[in-house]
């Protein structure tokens, strides 16, 4: 008798920008039951909007973009991938295994970190642009 061990799971999932609240909340919630029929559970699930995206996917230059992390038994990926990719309204998706040394927990925390940092990084970048702009109109006006 072999016995199936739960892993901790991250996904990333892209939606159309036309999908509906209601379109959401039935795949999130299929993908809930999925991992529950796989012993599995959600520990979190994070709506980040509609962002732009990186290139157009399927002529769309914005989409919803969604991260979860759960806890499931391996086969509960290739259920989930087989109805996402059945799904219209995901553009794209990626699953990654994360260490099960470190809990779910932790991984958010430092996920969240990463998040601020990048925020962080953003801000100065565009804090120093701005300073560059106003010199250089300061410059134009003065000569």
């Amino acid at each position: 008798m072999s016995t199936t061990t739960k892993n901790n799971y991250e996904a990333v999932i892209i939606m159309h920008p036309d999908a509906s609240l209601e379109d959401q909340k039935e795949l999130f919630k299929k993908n809930k039951n999925i991992i529950k029929d796989f012993k599995g559970e959600m520990h979190s699930l994070e709506t980040w909007g509609k962002r732009n995206l990186a290139n157009p996917i399927a002529k769309s230059k914005r989409a919803y973009f969604f991260h979860a992390l759960f806890q499931a038994e391996a086969p509960a990926i290739a259920e989930l991938e087989r109805t996402m990719r059945i799904n219209d309204k995901v553009l794209r998706f990626a699953h990654t295994r994360l260490d099960n040394r470190v809990s779910l927990a932790k991984h958010m925390e430092s996920f969240k970190r990463g998040l601020q940092e990048t925020a962080n990084r953003e801000k100065e970048r565009e804090a120093k642009a701005q300073a560059r702009r106003a010199a250089f109109a300061e410059k134009q006006q003065q000569g």
